[in-house]
C-alpha cells in the first residue's frame, strides 16, 4: 500500500492499493465515504460506498466511528484531498484518500488533481496572529473567486461566485475590527498580491486548473475545495484560541462557510441535473 503520509495525517491511497485493501478487509470494518454529489454517485460508485457530499461532510461526522479505517475518494481527488485534511484533524485514526479517485480507478493512467497545499497553523497563535492569517485568507479568497468568475464559462458558476465574492468581503471587515480590537490593523493584516496565505499562489493554481472552470462541475469542485479550506481554517481557530471575542467570530464565520458549502451542492444538484 502507499505509504505517502501527509502532515495533516492521511496517507494517500492509489486505485490497485484500495483494491487490495477491500480484498483483504470484511465489508463493515471500514469506512469508504464518497464525498461527491448524488448524481455522480448514482451514476457509478464503488460498492459498498455510503454518499457523504463534501459540503454535507461536518454535519456528517458525528454518525462515523473515529477509531475504524475512513476511506475516502471523489471524481480525481481533489474534494477527497480536502475532505481527509478534515476529518485527520478532528481525531479520526485512520484516514485514506484515493489518489486519483474514480476517474483513476476506472482508468488506471488517469493522473492528477487540484491541490491546495495550505499548511500555515502551529496552533498556538495569539489571538492577533490567528485574526491577522484570516483576513490574509479571505483577502486571498476573494481574489480567487473574482479570477475563478471571470474565467468560468458557465453563468449560475459565476452569478455564485459573485455572491461568494460579497460574502468574503463581510468576513474582512470583520476580521478588520476584530484585528483593531486587538491592536492590529490592516497593514499587518495585508495579503501579499495575488498569494493567499500559506503560499498558494493564485495566478499559478489557476493556469495549472484552467480546464476545471470550463465546466459547471469543475467550477463547482474548485469553489467547494477551497470553501473546505477556510472552514477548516475557522474551526481550528475557534478551538485554539483562548479569546472569548476572537472564538465567537472564528465560529461564526465557519458557520457562514458551511452555508457557502450549501449554496455550492445546491447548485451542484440543480447543474447536475440540467
Amino acid at each position: 500500500m502507499a505509504n505517502d503520509k501527509r502532515p495533516r495525517g492521511f496517507t494517500v491511497m492509489f486505485p490497485d492499493d484500495l483494491e487490495e485493501y477491500i480484498a483483504e478487509h470484511r465489508e463493515g470494518t471500514y469506512q469508504l465515504i464518497d464525498v461527491r454529489q448524488p448524481e455522480e454517485h448514482e451514476e457509478f460508485h464503488l460498492p459498498g460506498s455510503r454518499l457523504i457530499p463534501l459540503p454535507l461532510l461536518v454535519e456528517s461526522m458525528k454518525e462515523l466511528d473515529r477509531t475504524s479505517d475512513t476511506i475516502l475518494y471523489c471524481s480525481v481527488g481533489g474534494r477527497s484531498l480536502m475532505a481527509a485534511q478534515f476529518l485527520a484533524v478532528r481525531g479520526f485514526q485512520r484516514v485514506f484518500q484515493l489518489q486519483g479517485g474514480i476517474e483513476a480507478w476506472e482508468n488506471r493512467t488517469a493522473t492528477g488533481s487540484p491541490e491546495l497545499h495550505l499548511e500555515f497553523l502551529r496552533g498556538d497563535e495569539s489571538a492577533k496572529e490567528a485574526a491577522e492569517i484570516a483576513y490574509r485568507f479571505e483577502a486571498g479568497l476573494e481574489q480567487f473567486h473574482r479570477a475563478a468568475s471571470a474565467r468560468s464559462q458557465v453563468p449560475e458558476v459565476r452569478d455564485l461566485l459573485e455572491k461568494l465574492i460579497g460574502a468574503e468581503e463581510s468576513h474582512r471587515l470583520k476580521l478588520l475590527r476584530l484585528l483593531e480590537s486587538l491592536g492590529g490593523g490592516p497593514g499587518a493584516a495585508g495579503a501579499s498580491e495575488g498569494r493567499m496565505e500559506g503560499g498558494f499562489k493564485i495566478d499559478d493554481f489557476l493556469a495549472r486548473n484552467g480546464d476545471y472552470l470550463k465546466s459547471a462541475k469543475g467550477s463547482l469542485e474548485l469553489a467547494m475545495m477551497i470553501e473546505v479550506q477556510a472552514l477548516d481554517l475557522y474551526l481550528r481557530m475557534a478551538q485554539t484560541c483562548s479569546d472569548a471575542a476572537a472564538k465567537e467570530i472564528f465560529y461564526g464565520l465557519g458557520d457562514e462557510e458551511k452555508v457557502h458549502l450549501g449554496l455550492l451542492a445546491e447548485l451542484g444538484a440543480r447543474v447536475g441535473q440540467g
